[in-house]
């Protein structure tokens, strides 16, 4: 187990900052840093309007580069999200869907059967091409059977678990989540990592951060380019934090987990200051959805002035905090209202990096570096597709956005308590079963009214042409549309249990050997 404490690391870090003595050349290609949050809302950062305060560093972050406030996720859930970030294409590309209910959201509890398609194309993979050492901390998400894990996709290093922190559990009937090094089961959640679900303390994050600097600080040393994807999940509920941060901020402990993480943000950053290679390290800054609504008001975020949260394809769903950050390269205090999506992170790294994109697939994410670098380009009118499962649910261009179904959850769920947009109803629009408006599709100015509660009347001039600009964007959309086979399908008890039997099996032979080893040296002993 490579874990440090932070004065051990520090110090280490300063004997390696010392036989730096000049600053690293600038070099070509830049190192890449991809931090994707879990759950974070468009309005959890002081930058979007959050009041707080909670979020100096990633403010400073946005100062120093460039905000992008219309930056959107690729699903409204967590695992479908992330499939689509290291693909560059829509889940329902890259078979990060089901087909078991129409428009249903799916993720890999831990009884999944699948996970990412050895037929995609992940950026680490890609990323090799040019000599990158990738590495992602935090959550996977993508399956946890041995074949879709990350060593198995393109990385090279992996500190973290293959699923949420959910627990605990009741290790006889489904395990807790293990946590890895590379290929090595450290422990599992809420046992050798703790996560005290009373007070909601856990040194995870500070885990993750030193994982972090100290894969950073290696690569620097051997001047290596590298791709950190660090994916820490401390604000998906159940909501964590260290010692240091619980009780500190003004939001209970959901806020404590973004002052955290906000901490851990300035550390990376002020890292890269550190070895002089902030000029040549692209960062960018995101979450996999919106803000987890039904977990509020204390364990869940703010979507800002958006409609609803996760799970919905509502602006508060899809829409999410984004800022990228490249000295020397992107204009300090820049913001830019392209319309811009996950899946681009995909292709601008690979643009960065200077390697070209695979030809033998369609793939749904677009080079933002002109956007980025301030350079010409064609990109204003690209379309976002809000995709909520296996069906289209809206489209956007330009400042319109046209919903072709809505939902939010099922009349059973919201009975029991459970409601993606608490306290936001919009008649006619979040409705709790699915509604197809295919014929007539709802159409807001985003614009003018963010928060998708006055439909522009269909009656409108402004909702014909609307209508006209719209329609051949989604036709030409669905008619390319080839789905990749359905990887969330199937779940089975055995795939879960599984792990354990053979963990089981593993302490029965070690039992054993050690019983025949005991007996040997008795005999011995005896003789």
């Amino acid at each position: 187990m490579r874990l440090m404490s932070a004065v051990t690391f520090t110090l280490l870090s300063a004997v390696i900052c010392c036989s730096l003595t000049e600053k690293l050349p600038n070099a070509s290609p830049p190192n890449i840093i991809i931090m994707l949050m879990d759950d974070m809302g468009w309005g959890d950062l002081g930058v979007f309007g959050q009041p707080s305060k909670e979020t100096p560093n990633l403010d400073a972050m946005a100062a120093q580069g460039m905000l992008l406030p219309n930056f959107y996720t690729a699903n409204p859930l967590c695992s479908p999200s992330r499939a689509a970030l290291l693909t560059g294409r829509l889940p329902v590309r890259n078979g990060f869907y089901t087909t078991n209910g129409h428009a249903r959201n799916a993720y890999t509890p831990q009884e999944i059967v699948g996970g990412i398609s050895k037929d995609e194309i992940l950026l680490p993979q890609m990323l090799k091409k040019k000599g990158y050492v990738s590495k992602i901390v935090g959550k996977w998400h993508l399956g946890h059977r041995p074949q879709y894990l990350p060593l198995k996709n393109g990385f090279d290093e992996w500190f973290g678990a293959p699923n949420c922190h959910f627990g605990p559990y009741n290790g006889s009937i489904r395990p807790n989540i293990p946590v890895y090094n590379n290929s090595e089961m450290l422990g599992r959640y809420y046992e050798e990592f703790t996560i005290n679900r009373k007070t909601g303390e856990s040194n995870l994050t500070q885990i993750y951060l030193m994982e972090g600097l100290d894969f950073i600080l290696r690569q620097t040393k051997d001047r290596r380019p590298f791709f950190l994807y660090w994916a820490p999940d401390a604000t998906h509920a159940p909501v964590y934090a260290s010692k240091r941060f619980l009780g500190k901020s003004q939001r209970g402990r959901y806020g404590d987990a973004v002052m955290e993480l906000d901490y851990s943000v300035g550390q990376i950053l002020s890292w890269l200051r550190t070895f002089g290679i902030e000029n040549n390290t692209f960062v960018f800054f995101t979450s996999d959805n919106g803000a987890a609504l039904v977990s509020g008001p204390k364990g869940g975020g703010s979507n800002g002035p958006f409609l609803c949260g996760k799970q919905t394809t509502f602006e508060g769903g899809m829409r999410e905090p984004a800022i990228a950050w490249w000295p020397g390269h992107i204009k300090e205090g820049s913001v830019n209202f392209q319309l811009a999506n996950v899946m681009d992170l995909f292709t601008t790294s690979l643009a960065l990096a200077g390697i070209n994109p695979p030809d033998d697939r369609i793939l749904d994410g677009l080079d933002l570096t002109p956007v980025l670098l301030d350079r010409p380009h064609t990109l204003q009118n690209r379309p976002i597709f809000y995709y909520r499962g296996n069906e289209l649910m809206a489209v956007r261009l330009g400042q319109y956005k046209a919903h072709y179904w809505t939902w939010t959850n099922s009349w059973e769920e919201l009975k029991n308590g459970i409601n993606f947009c608490p306290g936001q109803e919009v008649p006619d629009v979040t409705t709790h079963e699915q509604k197809e408006h295919t014929q007539q599709p709802i159409i807001f100015h985003l614009g003018q009214d963010p928060g998708e509660k006055f439909p522009i009347s269909v009656l409108t001039k402004e909702y014909q042409n609307v209508l006209s600009m719209i329609s051949p964007v989604v036709e030409q959309h669905k008619k390319t549309m080839v789905p990749g086979i359905p990887q969330l399908n199937m779940c089975d008890m055995a795939v879960m249990t599984k792990e354990l039997q053979t963990l089981h099996n593993l302490l029965k032979l070690f039992i054993q050997d050690l019983t025949t080893w005991v007996k040997k040296v008795s005999v011995s002993f005896l003789l």
